[in-house]
Parts: C-alpha cells; structure tokens; sequence
C-alpha cells in the first residue's frame, strides 16, 4: 500500500477510487480516466438516449428517462400527452439524484407535480425513469442482479463478464406502487446499503437462500420452472455488450486528454458493477451502472449494543474473490513473457491489512503488483504466506467469459457514435483537451467539405454557438469552454438529416460518417503527394 504514491515503477497499479495518477508512464492500471463521469446517471442516460434515437429496437432495455431540471417542462408535457392518449395508463416513476449511490435520495411519484421541487434540485440534478411495476419475483419479493463486467481494453474493445452474479433481494413483499406504498423502501429498493438497515434482512450462510443469493442459484431455481435459462443470458450478454458500446465514444475522449496518443502512458483496464432488474417475462433492464462495485467479502455483525465484528459473507467471497482473481490472470503482463515466469499473487489473508475492503474505503490508496519471475523472487518457498505460485494450471477455470470480440460481428454496427467521436477527437487540435473549440468545428466542416451554397459558413457558426451556448447552460463541465463530444454528436445527427433527407437517422448519420470519413482519406492522401513533391 502506497498511500503518499510509490517510488518504483509496477506492472499493476490498483486505485481505490477513480485514475488519478498522471506520473504513470508504464504498466496497467485499474481504472479508466473519466469512467465516474461516464457511468453517471445523467452521462448514463444522455449516451443511452443517443443510441435509442439511433436504434430504438437494440436499446429499449433502459427504461425512458428525463432529466431535472432542464427537462422537467419536457416531462411534464409528455406525461400529460400520454394520459390524454391512454386514460387507463397509470405510470409509477422513480427520481434518481445524478450523483447519488446507495440508494441515496431516491423516491417513487405517482405524478409530475410530485417531483419534490426544492432548492436541491438545481444543485443537485436528478433522473427521473418509467418505474418498472412488473418485476420478477422470488419467494413474493422484488431482487436486482448485480453482474461483474471486466473492461479489458478499449482499443480494440475486450470485454468479459462473470459467469456468476449477487442477486440482491428486497425484505419487504413486493405489491404493485399505490399512494399509500410508495414511501416503503424495503419494498421497491433493492439497494443492499438500504435492506442491510431492516429487521427482516437474512445473512445466510447458504448462496441459495437469505436476503443476498448468487445469481446462479436463482438461475437454476428459474431453469427448474421451465425458463429459457439460455436466452435469458444471451439477452444479458446483448445488454452489456451495447451499453458499453454506448459508453466508449466518452471514455475515448477521456482517455486521450489523460493518456495522449503517442506520449508513454499505461493502458488501463476496469472492473464494472451493471444493475440489472428482469421483468416478469425475464426481459432484463439496466438499471444503472457502477464504476466502483464494492469488493468487500464481509460484513458487520452486531454481537452486542454498538459492538459489532466482520462476519465473512460465502456469497460474497464465492462471487468477488473469483472476479479478482481471475481479472489479474487475464490482465497478467507475465503471459507475455517467458513460460517459466510466474506471476507473484497477492492473496486475500486474515493477515492482509486490505482484507474486504471494497474501493469505497480505499480512497487515498495505491496497491502496486510488482511482477518478477518466481525463481527471482526474494525470499520464495512454500511457507511465503500470502503467495501462491506455480502453475496456471492449478487454479481454477475462468469465471470470467470473453463476450466482446468474440460477438463483435453480431454488435458492430452500433458503434456509429465511436466513429463520430474519432472525428471529434481529429479536430480537437489541443492535446489534453476535451472540448472543441470554434475554429476546430469550422475546421471539421471546411475539410469535409460540408458547408455549400445551402449551408453557409456563418451558418455553421450559428449551429456551433446554439448547441454549445444550451449545452453549457446544463452546468456540465465548466472547466473548459468549448463543445463537449454530446453536443457534437448532437450537431453531427443534425447535419446528416440537413444532408440526407428522408432516410432514417442512423443511415443518415452512416453516410455521413462515410462522406467525412472518404474527404479526410483523401485529404490526407493529398497532402502525403504534397510532402513528396
């Protein structure tokens, strides 16, 4: 543990909350810049509606979401609209603080009037979604799944997901939202920061019963009902493989400003908590998703008033401690080398001063690997404690299955927004930046050649001043002037429908892409005979 920062270079660099290390030149590290940003329920929501617009079949598993304060006149209007088309429709929706977690600050409205209007909602901005009424229940109460998706890598794109998962349960039955039941957290929520607090939660020593169960084990309890087990996970998988989609077009801005192109840097990599509710009829939902999943395999009992101890918890050391392991043994640069050198594992003991603790309570520290091959380790024998060597084969089979490339023919179409974020980053001329200026914007449309007698220059000013003057207002980022990636995307869907009329938005926003794409080819192929000459 380093935590006033190291003096050595590592092979793996482990922070507790977010990248915040700019004197890494080399090695992995465990966190991708700007992913708290990214997987922000706001930031969440405005990628997932991005690609609803563009394929509203392949993303109608995020429920419609609206976003406060800004959209509140737009939440209002079209709840009003759908009432009036559809008197029988009585909706549920669920307020979300943008910044919230633990289930902090979050409550159920029957109605738009009902949206508490304080002074917090304009210093603290919130989502408000379609609550999902029908959820599937187990044992009559209302659980969410929490699966392990491992990030590997983000170009190319590698992702994995753990084949195992908590399932996280509710301690009060579940009844459909009424007025006189809204109020009843241990009903609708299934934040285990919230249920840990009821008289009714169960720590079971079994993964198979108890207020928190392994996935598996509700899976086949599911399989022996006659359900589609199989589809059910091809509909996960599907699931996390597009909102990573999703999520990658911002991260690559991120990653660029932090990590520029061409300048000695690590790579990074990422384990991610994704929030999943199934429906009634198994179809799942993204409820949200965590850049800082809790790894604590424990937790506190209390053996008298205000005495309490950490009690080991099976189903959370049997998921977390897998994800672990296994993320090491897939992001070990050891693979790389010599058969004969072993990676050094660093093994959770009852010795271990970091023992359960998740990456909420290691804000400040930094767990270095140094990987050295085994016959060169100081000190090696089979009594190290805390170390286990030998061969990869004595360990377990992965827990974690790749899922992306492996389908990446299946989902590569969807990835427009990341060939529009590669045109956003061209122009974005400063390195270390993360928003474009007016100049790189003229730029963009001067080498692409998009402006015409149409589509004036002065034209292209008004557009860039009028989405970057109503992005800016949302209080964003006000860190740096200029156009965000969002607000970019949001003039380049515009441009294409000026262009290609008549057409759907994402074959608009394709032949664009290509149009842009082809014009920079051969610019450059222009200016390479330039050089020649």
């Amino acid at each position: 543990q380093f935590p006033f920062g190291r003096r050595l270079p590592c092979d793996i660099y482990w922070h507790g909350v977010s990248f915040h290390d700019n004197n890494i030149f080399s090695g992995q590290v465990n966190k991708f810049p700007g992913m708290m940003e990214t997987v922000r329920k706001i930031t969440l929501s405005r990628a997932m509606r991005i690609m609803q617009d563009l394929f509203p079949l392949e993303y109608n598993f995020y429920p419609r979401s609206w976003i406060l304060p800004e959209e509140l006149p737009l939440f209002v209007a079209e709840v009003r609209m759908m009432k009036d088309n559809n008197p029988s429709w009585k909706p549920t929706f669920i307020v979300k603080p943008d910044g919230g977690c633990q289930g902090d600050g979050i409550y159920l409205i029957k109605d738009p009037s009902d949206i508490r209007l304080t002074g917090s909602i304009q210093s603290r901005p919130a989502v408000v979604q379609e609550y999902i009424c029908k959820p599937l229940l187990v044992d009559k109460l209302k659980f969410d799944i929490r699966l392990y998706v491992l990030l590997k890598s983000l170009e190319p794109l590698e992702i994995y997901i753990a084949k195992d998962g908590l399932s996280r349960f509710c301690t009060e039955p579940y009844q459909e939202p009424t007025l006189k039941n809204l109020h009843q957290v241990f009903m609708h929520l299934t934040n285990y920061s919230l249920n840990i607090h009821s008289g009714n939660f169960i720590h079971s020593d079994s993964v198979n019963t108890g207020s928190k169960r392994t996935f598996s084990s509700i899976l086949c309890r599911l399989s022996s009902r006659g359900a589609d087990v199989k589809k059910l996970w091809s509909d996960i998988i599907s699931l996390v493989i597009k909102t990573i989609i999703a999520l990658t077009p911002e991260l690559k801005v991120y990653y660029q400003s932090d990590i520029p192109a061409g300048k000695p840097g690590p790579t990074c990599f990422q384990i991610l908590g994704f929030d999943i509710l199934l429906m009634k009829n198994l179809k799942p939902v993204l409820l949200e998703v965590n850049a800082n999943p809790s790894m604590r395999i424990e937790h506190e009992q209390e053996l008298s008033p205000g005495v309490f101890e950490n009690v080991p918890s099976r189903v959370d050391e049997e998921v977390k401690v897998a994800v672990i392991r296994d993320t090491l043994r897939l992001v070990d640069p050891q693979k790389k080398k010599k058969k004969d050198t072993q990676l050094l594992f660093l093994m959770i003991t009852e010795e271990s001063p970091w023992q359960g603790l998740g990456s909420e309570l290691l804000p400040s520290v930094l767990l270095c690997c140094r990987c050295q091959s085994w016959e060169q380790a100081p000190g090696a024998s089979e009594e190290l404690p805390g170390a286990v060597p030998g061969p990869e084969a004595a360990l377990p089979s992965l827990c974690l299955k790749q899922v992306f490339p492996k389908y990446a023919r299946q989902f590569s179409y969807l990835r427009l927004v990341d060939r529009v974020a590669a045109l956003f980053i061209r122009f974005l001329g400063v390195k270390g930046t993360t928003k474009l200026g007016p100049t790189g914007f003229r730029t963009f449309i001067r080498n692409c050649k998009l402006s015409n007698s149409n589509f004036s220059m002065a034209a292209v000013d008004i557009l860039y001043i009028d989405i970057t003057r109503r992005w800016n207002s949302m209080g964003i980022d006000h860190k740096e002037s200029g156009m965000c990636l969002q607000a970019f995307v949001e003039a380049f869907f515009c441009l294409a429908q000026k262009k290609y009329k008549s057409r759907p938005l994402h074959e608009q926003v394709a032949l664009l892409i290509e149009l842009c794409e082809c014009r920079l080819a051969a610019l450059q192929g222009e200016r390479l005979l330039w050089g020649c000459g």
